[in-house]
């Protein structure tokens, strides 16, 4: 941007408004690398000489890629724009033109590209072609490269300014978005507060403009236009018209609130330009120092009316902006706005809660007040509004334990236990029996847990009540029990409280594995069976001690991957056999006639 009283470098000027390969009108020395053809294999002899580690280039890219970036380099498609030591910039020609940049060297170095590939999956063709290209040049043609600009600003210093005007003119009028930043440019310089306002605001108007929804492959093109629009916004807080910038930024966010839902913002572009505006927008604020209430209750308003968490955390980040004054406004907001939410409750039935977004914001505001203050009392009243679930309860304990308040800990977590007795939460479980054990209640730790685990039986559970054991003979007297009771469930239909997730036969099996008991885990496949994933596991387990078994799971497999068909399986199944010989042969077993595949 052109600013009143700094010294104007044409080139420079050139640098921010074109790509730079868009400048080679003016130079000639294009470095253009169509012949000679090298050798596939130079690359792999002179690969320690080379800038870009040719194996860690491979690895990043995949060989299909890395082959394809290969293709482009000797058919002589990449242009290198700029060489410097830690940074290249090259225009590659494959269905477009693109731009690529490569940061780093040898083994540690990243890349950017403008292709969709780049986009859909990372390093790309275009990219392995740059660094290949740029590893071939020899030290004169690297040296060229290197003071190219050199050469440019040479040349452009000798044209003098009127030169330089009638040849930026002259590209403007070709290209419409150069003409753009040319005339925000001028008026930023020149023009007062409502023309500049009135250009502005068209440009950002323009810019996040969706028209309909924005493809994902459009996004990024979308998101660099909204970027050199906040660049000029910025630009103008940093000139002293902060005030005008900050008008400008809440035409902007009016703007983005309704174009993030027309975009398929997958990569996180439009999030990242609407913080970027954030960023220039708190600036602002500290610059221009607008009303500190006015300003309380519109970053009140953005952070608990939209669904966007951008000004989460408003009332920090501006706190020395919005001073007290301000701060005691924000507080009162949030307060009045509370008394409408409705409080929450443990119920029977699901409620749709209608004030979940609001409920949110506010609670973390007041919250965050309330620490601020040191006040637990305050955010323990906070978030007893909310006690609808068990984790509400648990995060009201923790936090009363945080602050070594064990008798207070314990009555929360007690007191959601017993609110969700038919429902327990296996956090707020483990936590009332870890805050037991802290306070020499280790019965009672030792009855809830197996309350729970007969309930809704599970390994972490069952890991959870071996680890209060003190030695050998109560361990395997936990295992036994779990192991009693799972047994006693095989067969029946899953009650209310079955095992969570799987049935009592797949979690005995499990369970079993654990412990080697493989004998009983094979008793209960037998008679009960499991799922198939579990029962390769259990025969993977159990070659050695009960091969018989493993190799009859493995039979089967083989059958159904050639019964599916394809490659893929076909191979898997040929493996496998080959993993089952193998077997045998460890054993000591002759040789069987050979499993034959009917592909």
């Amino acid at each position: 941007m052109l600013r009143r009283g700094h010294h104007w470098d044409p080139l420079c000027f050139l640098e921010q408004h074109f790509h730079p390969y868009e400048c080679l009108e003016v130079s000639k020395s294009a470095l253009m690398t169509r012949n000679p053809k090298c050798p596939a294999n130079t690359t792999e002899l002179t690969a320690g000489l080379h800038r870009f580690d040719i194996d860690a280039l491979r690895e990043l890219a995949g060989e299909k890629v890395f082959a394809r970036g290969v293709a482009y380099h000797e058919d002589g498609q990449v242009e290198i724009v700029r060489c410097e030591r830690i940074r290249v910039l090259a225009r590659v020609v494959g269905s477009e033109v693109y731009r690529c940049e490569l940061a780093g060297a040898a083994k540690k170095f990243s890349g950017e590209c403008s292709c969709p590939a780049f986009s859909d999956g990372g390093f790309c063709k275009h990219l392995v072609a740059t660094a290949l290209t740029v590893n071939s040049l020899g030290s004169g043609t690297l040296e060229q490269a290197s003071n190219r600009f050199a050469k440019i600003r040479e040349h452009l210093r000798a044209k003098g300014i009127e030169g330089l005007v009638e040849m930026v003119v002259g590209l403007a009028e070709r290209d419409p978005s150069l003409l753009k930043e040319l005339e925000l440019s001028t008026a930023a310089s020149t023009a007062d507060d409502k023309t500049l306002f009135a250009q502005f605001k068209k440009a950002v108007t323009e810019a996040t403009r969706t028209h309909s929804f924005v493809e994902y492959r459009k996004v990024r093109g979308w998101v660099q236009g909204i970027e050199s629009v906040l660049d000029r916004i910025a630009g103008l807080v940093e000139s002293g018209r902060a005030a005008l910038g900050l008008q400008l930024l809440d035409h902007f966010f009016a703007r983005m609130d309704k174009a993030l839902e027309d975009i398929d913002d997958s990569d996180g572009g439009g999030g990242r330009v609407y913080a970027k505006a954030c960023v220039i927008h708190l600036a602002a604020c500290r610059q221009a120092k607008p009303d500190p209430v006015s300003l309380a209750r519109a970053l009140f308003a953005r952070e608990v009316d939209s669904d966007l968490e951008f000004f989460h955390g408003a009332s920090e980040a501006y706190e020395d902006v919005l001073g007290d004054a301000g701060l005691a406004e924000y507080r009162r907001l949030a307060h009045e706005a509370w008394k409408a939410i409705k409080p929450l409750r443990a119920t029977k039935r699901q409620v749709q809660d209608d004030q979940f977004s609001v409920r949110y914001a506010l609670r973390a505001i007041l919250e965050s007040f309330a620490e601020r203050e040191g006040d637990v009392d305050g955010v323990i009243a906070i978030r007893a509004r909310d006690l609808s679930t068990a984790y509400d309860y648990l995060s009201i304990a923790q936090l009363c334990l945080d602050h070594a308040r064990e008798t207070e800990a314990l009555k929360w977590a007690e007191e959601g236990l017993w609110q969700f007795e038919d429902n327990p939460d296996e956090r707020l479980i483990l936590f009332a029996a870890d805050l037991y054990g802290r306070i020499g209640r280790d019965p009672d730790a030792g009855k809830l847990l197996w309350r729970t685990f007969e309930r809704r039986p599970g390994l972490q559970l069952y890991e959870r009540l071996k680890s209060a054991t003190i030695d050998r003979r109560s361990a395997d007297a936990v295992r036994d029990r779990a192991l009693d009771w799972l047994r006693a469930q095989l067969g029946k239909p899953p009650g209310r409280w079955g095992p969570q997730g799987s049935s009592a036969s797949e979690l005995f099996v499990r369970l079993a594995m654990t412990e080697g008991l493989l004998t009983d885990a094979w008793t209960v496949v037998s008679g009960h069976g499991c799922s198939e994933g579990l029962r390769q596991e259990l025969a993977e387990a159990s070659e050695n001690s009960h091969p018989a078994e493993a190799l009859k799971v493995y039979e089967s497999r083989v059958e159904r991957m050639v019964s599916l068909g394809g490659q893929i399986n076909y191979q898997s199944a040929y493996d496998l056999v080959g993993h089952m010989r193998r077997v045998r042969e460890r054993l000591g077993e002759p040789r069987s006639k050979p499993l034959m595949l009917m592909i």
